[in-house]
């Protein structure tokens, strides 16, 4: 049985795809400093698929603890989440985005190395586009993140392509999301943000659960139909989906190292508001504020080359992200945050 050692295993995409690793025939060992997640996602885990998976709480920049869990398991292959994740947050503070993202992988690569392990899966971002000439965007678009949050993940891809350049032993899959959403469709794991979401659709779902006022819409007079940017929605589940299949192919010497992660359809965000309204029933007041730094009016991916190589697609409608997401978020009012550890 091969074990996977999946950083930064207990956040969002993490969680749902330590369990479809696990329902694959993997042994899964999480490292994860609980930075943005909860250790109690641990039990929702077991719970779901029946497996506990082995939990170190630690820093992958934390050498040491590193290596004494590539001395005691052993790993066949990383799946690289951890990292932190705000764009807002990165433009402030850019120099905890490279220590942490950056230096974190660079140690992690180094461990890795040395334990002889060099099978890597790294969730890497669509961010690293930045404004795209035309869409849907190809994985040839030129990169031009505009914000350190994605500087620092294409950082990352350059490191490990270099690193699989100057040494054919390491096998790299290299994943650009576009925009995740949903939950587990036991309504047991989900998006748990802190403070006011910074992302659509939790957004929407505290609004209609009462725990917010309104939905803060960014701008009404982009250069799409309605006048609100247009956006890549993509479930979080069909998300984990694509990282299984790109374990299973890691050894497989002439497919590309990079793939776009969409279902190559764009959506704006009043087409997701009203979609959401109709299939919840729930009224979600909004208004209208002005743009944020660095938004684009439309952004979507076409995902032939996954399709095509990885034998992966995503398969959930719009429909589903959204009934998942209200149903986590019903059985979830406060996120994790009413569990005891």
């Amino acid at each position: 049985m091969a074990t996977v050692l999946v950083t930064g295993g207990t956040g969002y995409i993490g969680s749902h795809t330590v369990i479809q690793l696990q329902k694959a025939g993997y042994d899964v060992v999480i490292i994860d400093n609980l930075t943005n997640s909860k250790e109690v996602v641990i039990d929702r885990i077991e719970s779901i698929s029946g497996c506990r998976p082995v939990f170190v709480k630690a820093d992958i920049r934390d050498t040491q603890t590193l290596e004494s869990i590539f001395n005691k398991y052993s790993i066949f292959s990383v799946v690289h989440f951890a990292g932190l994740k705000s764009v807002g947050e990165s433009a402030a503070l850019p120099l905890k985005y490279y220590e942490n993202n950056v230096s974190g992988t660079v140690n992690l690569c180094q461990v890795m190395a040395r334990n002889d392990c060099k099978n890597i899966v790294f969730s890497s971002s669509a961010t690293v586009y930045g404004v795209p000439s035309s869409v849907p965007v190809t994985e040839d678009f030129p990169t031009n993140p505009e914000s350190p949050y994605g500087h620092s993940k294409l950082m990352v891809e350059n490191i490990l392509k270099d690193l699989q350049q100057s040494d054919l032993e390491w096998r790299v899959r290299i994943l650009r999301y576009f925009n995740p959403i949903g939950a587990h469709s036991s309504g047991t794991l989900g998006e748990d943000p802190n403070d006011i979401p910074n992302n659509l659709l939790p957004f929407i779902t505290q609004v209609a659960m009462g725990k917010l006022e309104k939905l803060l819409i960014f701008g009404n007079d982009y250069p799409t139909p309605d006048g609100t940017g247009i956006r890549d929605y993509i479930h979080v589940e069909d998300l984990a989906s694509a990282h299984v299949k790109a374990l299973a192919k890691i050894h497989v010497s002439n497919l590309p190292i990079v793939f776009n992660l969409g279902t190559g359809k764009g959506f704006s965000v009043m087409d997701v508001l009203k979609l959401f309204e109709k299939v919840t029933g729930k009224k979600v007041p909004y208004q209208i504020t002005s743009r944020r730094p660095g938004d684009i009016a439309e952004y979507w991916a076409d995902p032939t080359l996954a399709e095509q190589t990885l034998g992966w697609q995503a398969v959930r409608s719009l429909d589903a992200m959204l009934k998942d997401s209200w149903n986590w978020q019903q059985q979830n009012p406060h996120g994790y945050s009413t569990e005891t550890v």
